[in-house]
């Protein structure tokens, strides 16, 4: 037993659950946090290491890229519900992902007086409100505020056992000064609570599997990657022996290698008039139902940590069968019951996909060709070109719309991750730094648009970046505009006034910030190209810059277009 005020059992608690990274932007609520983490120190009990994050929203993704490197959740701590609000797009982001994580924020003291911890500046007045959770309520899975010090162990024991749990997410409790100020014995026991971690049925797995050996047109469509590297290769290997052919629309993870030879091109339409079978691999939106979807007589199975989707009010696509639990073990088992199987005589359907994939592949080579000719940047090129950097090197991708996923040959489990649907700008550079943090052995690059990267407030970014000694490649493809809004109107207004003038109100963010001179000003490197010649010419410095651990470099890629 020790005695020790709440704030430093607290954190005390985090380390002893194994959470390696508590990511911070503190307030005048913080005292005893801080104490408590000295306080803890002092006494050599093992910590989770404190990350001084200057902004919530990269503090938030710097957590989120931890847990896609290690898959083990980290804890943020932000301040009251100002910060709390800054949180929330991070907090979004990471229910989004199905990304574990514990949300910690201050609550301005309930007494004025009277209590060691009680109100002592104004903002303790301004910053109350009736219902600070309800802030991040609808993304948590659970939320409390600590009302007593004795609870500290047992609620963070919750709050750990409850974030892990499928389907995994953020957690949120709210802690008042005054209970954080309290003393406490916190007893060193093993954590009280684990996750659970539901899985699918057996017998649903061996129907799933003999449908799929018995369809003539069976397809997979996967958006959150297979769930782990060993379900990753199973899943491949298994679609390969069947003639199974998987599409990755709008992938923010990878199921299979992109250039396998069962790897379909972006359109579900070809694929979805032919399928009988159809089985959706923790996709939250498979296809777009106003432009395709499946023949009425198909069957179409959902697999994920929530098949269904229930956090989603609107998500009508059609399951037949659902299937819950964790992703990798349903894989795991659904290719192990394939694997019982007899595939019969599959080499005339093996080529028949496989031909079709590598014709969609000779196009967009052939256009990726096309723009190294004429010379002037594009997204397309840009993603070719960072993708081949994997076949030297281990390499991680970020991309917030600034990489292409159809044109990269990517063959790594944690080559390519995307911004997460739910939209939360800002995440794809504190998300690379957060995986690199966990994982300096990989080359992480980050390639988002101009507007994400303002969005991800690139001062904090990169102040976090040079304290913690980050060496990240941080592409900015820079096109001047809100690219993905323009496209939006393009697609629902083709003939409009906007397109025919070529005049998009609200698009237009030139002129735009000379990023590599942000970057030299936080004390990164910062380089600018607006040619194929003079990417290639700085990018061999850039690498050996970031491959040396001699910091982050930024590059300010000017694109034409897509």
């Amino acid at each position: 037993m020790h005695r020790m005020s709440a704030g430093a059992a607290l954190v005390a608690r985090l380390g002893r659950l194994g959470v390696r990274y508590v990511f911070a932007n503190s307030g005048t609520d913080f005292p005893p946090i801080i104490e408590g983490l000295a306080e803890a120190a002092a006494r050599d009990m093992p910590l989770p290491r404190a990350v001084t994050v200057p902004h919530e929203t990269a503090s938030v993704a710097m957590a989120h890229g931890v847990t896609l490197a290690t898959g083990q959740p980290q804890a943020v701590m932000v301040h009251t519900n100002v910060g709390l609000a800054n949180a929330a797009i991070g907090v979004i982001n990471a229910r989004a992902d199905n990304v574990p994580m514990l949300v910690f924020s201050g609550r301005t003291p309930s007494t004025e007086a009277g209590r060691f911890g009680s109100r002592t500046v104004p903002i303790g007045w301004g910053q109350e409100m009736f219902d600070q959770a309800a802030l991040v309520r609808e993304p948590c899975k659970w939320d409390y505020e600590l009302r007593f010090p004795e609870q500290v162990h047992d609620m963070v024991d919750r709050a750990f056992g409850i974030a892990g749990s499928v389907p995994r997410g953020p957690v949120y409790m709210a802690l008042p000064r005054e209970v954080l100020c309290g003393e406490v014995d916190l007893p060193d026991t093993r954590p009280q609570m684990m996750p659970a971690v539901p899985a699918a049925r057996p017998a649903d797995i061996e129907r799933v599997a003999k449908l799929l050996a018995a369809a003539r047109n069976p397809v997979i469509f996967a958006q959150r990657g297979a769930g782990s590297e060993a379900a990753f290769h199973a899943l491949a290997a298994m679609v390969e022996r069947w003639a199974i052919p998987v599409c990755q629309y709008w992938a923010v993870q990878l199921a299979i290698p992109t250039d396998h030879p069962m790897a379909a091109g972006p359109d579900p339409a070809p694929l979805l008039a032919e399928a009988d079978v159809v089985v959706v691999l923790d996709g939250l939106a498979p296809w777009a139902p106003d432009a395709h979807g499946p023949d009425p007589e198909a069957l179409v199975v959902q697999i994920g940590q929530d098949p269904l989707f229930s956090q989603t009010p609107v998500r009508n696509f059609r399951s037949d069968l659902s299937l819950a639990g964790d992703p990798a073990d349903t894989v795991l088992a659904l290719c192990a019951a394939m694997d019982r199987l007899d595939p019969g005589d599959r080499i005339a359907a093996r080529v028949r996909v496989a031909t079709a994939n590598a014709a969609g592949w000779e196009a967009r080579d052939a256009q990726v060709a096309r723009d190294a000719m004429q010379g002037d940047l594009t997204k397309a090129w840009l993603s070719d070109r960072m993708a081949r950097l994997s076949r030297k090197h281990p390499v991680t991708i970020f991309g917030e719309l600034g990489a292409k996923l159809p044109y990269m040959r990517l063959s790594d489990p944690k080559a390519w991750y995307e911004s997460p649907h739910s939209g939360g700008l800002g995440f794809g550079v504190p998300a690379a730094m957060g995986f690199h943090l966990a994982r300096k052995d990989r080359l992480t690059i980050a390639m988002v648009g101009d507007g994400s990267f303002t969005f991800a407030n690139p001062l904090a970014c990169l102040q976090v970046a040079r304290d913690m000694d980050l060496s990240v490649l941080i592409i900015v493809v820079n096109n001047s505009e809100w690219g993905a809004v323009r496209a939006s109107v393009e697609g629902l207004y083709p003939d409009g006034h906007a397109v025919r003038s070529n005049r998009v109100p609200l698009t237009d963010l030139s002129p735009t910030p000379d990023f590599a001179a942000v970057a030299e000003a936080c004390g990164a490197r910062g380089l600018r190209s607006a040619s194929v010649s003079d990417f290639e010419t700085l990018l061999p410095d850039a690498l050996s810059h970031v491959l040396e651990g001699r910091g982050t470099v930024v590059i300010d890629a000017q694109v034409i277009r897509e």
